[in-house]
């Protein structure tokens, strides 16, 4: 029976993970109009999966790390209880933030469970260096390294494409209305109204403005070639983003010794699926419209830089969160462009700095129930 609410504690993990990081890969998709969003979280489905079934071939030390193996002693590893508790604080965490909109990190919620259990379960025998060394400096680190460097990319992708002769063309949409005009009957009296069309411009709010690209790259048009690439860079962070997260999941089933790893992979990349495809809406308005109005070629330079740094991360088994890189890309964008939302990313960094003590909180509580109830 506890095995069993194990897999359904870390189905609901994924789940939650699903639903509040799946539409951050293609945010920049939506948010820069370069496709609605049901195309987008289709797209970040099919690529988030493909991250999460290479993951099986390219991820194992995240597998190890979020086991807790190095944090706590290998017997508490061992320990269904343990990794219920972790799961479900996690995960507890995530949904609730899913729900109001905020853009959280699975990760730093899981270092937090990590955290809160293993302090109940072996006080002073925790790994508190460890924690820091290799959990928590590149969930602190990586958001500020992500906006520096979108800032110089784009700034260097700016600079190029002017070289190249590709001009940049704002347009406002034109469109047509109907007015009522009183026609005269008589001198002194109206008896007929007759309605007509006339075209006005409509410029109630600049992210309603679009920019597209005039020239040639290679003979092709400029604007084609970076939608193209657009969707590229948006598929690779998706990618990433599976590649990374999923193995972090998984790392807490590896306690059931009879499911196999490359199972685990699967059962989870359904779950986070699922997740993005009912619930990602919220999360995925803040993240497209609300941090910074952005053009397709910001949104691709963004995508790029998380892209890189979160497989890259993933590669040597650090666990950086993609929404704190994919975060700080975007507001690295922002800061360049002088239109970035000072008062959400502050509301984001300050849900940020209470995602470990709340997913801590919910963890211990958590063990402490099964403890006291086996």
């Amino acid at each position: 029976m506890i095995f069993i609410l194990l897999f359904i504690a870390a189905g609901f993990l994924a789940y939650s993970n699903g639903a509040n990081d799946n539409f951050k890969g293609v945010a920049t998709l939506f948010g820069s109009g370069t496709t609605n969003y049901k195309k987008a979280i289709n797209w970040a489905t099919i690529t988030t999966f493909s991250g999460s079934v290479a993951a099986i071939f390219l991820a194992s030390t995240l597998v190890k790390n979020f086991s807790g193996k190095g944090l706590v002693p290998d017997t508490l590893i061992q320990s269904p209880e343990f990794a219920i508790s972790i799961a479900l604080g996690a995960a507890l965490t995530v949904f609730m933030a899913t729900k109001i909109g905020m853009p959280i990190s699975t990760t730093h919620s899981l270092v937090g469970a990590l955290f809160g259990s293993g302090v109940v379960a072996v006080g002073s025998a925790f790994n508190f260096a460890k924690l820091g060394n290799t959990f928590l400096m590149p969930l602190i680190v990586s958001p500020l390294m992500a906006a520096v460097v979108s800032l110089i990319v784009y700034i260097i992708f700016r600079r190029l494409r002017i070289a190249l002769g590709v001009t940049k063309e704002t347009s406002a949409y034109i469109g047509e209305e109907k007015i009522a005009v009183a026609k005269p009957l008589h001198s002194n009296s109206f008896s007929s109204v007759e309605t007509k069309s006339q075209k006005t411009l409509h410029i109630s709010k600049e992210q309603d403005f679009m920019d597209k690209y005039e020239g040639n790259f290679i003979g092709i048009n400029a604007q084609k070639v970076l939608d193209t690439a657009h969707y590229l860079s948006a598929g690779i962070v998706s990618f990433a983003r599976g590649l990374n997260d999923t193995p972090k999941i998984v790392g807490l089933l590896i306690v059931i010794n009879t499911l196999d790893i490359k199972w685990g992979m699967i059962v989870v990349a359904m779950a986070m699926a699922i997740g993005g495809l009912l619930n990602a809406k919220k999360v995925g308005e803040m993240m497209s419209k609300k941090i910074t109005p952005m053009n397709s070629g910001q949104g691709f330079t963004a995508n790029l830089v998380t892209g890189v740094l979160v497989t890259t991360a993933s590669v040597h088994g650090l666990p950086v969160s993609t929404t704190h890189v994919s975060v700080g890309s975007i507001f690295g964008i922002g800061t360049v462009t002088k239109k970035a939302n000072v008062k959400v990313v502050r509301n984001i960094l300050l849900s940020w700095l209470l995602t470990l003590p709340i997913a801590a909180l919910f963890s211990a509580t958590v063990y402490w129930l099964l403890l006291t109830f086996k």
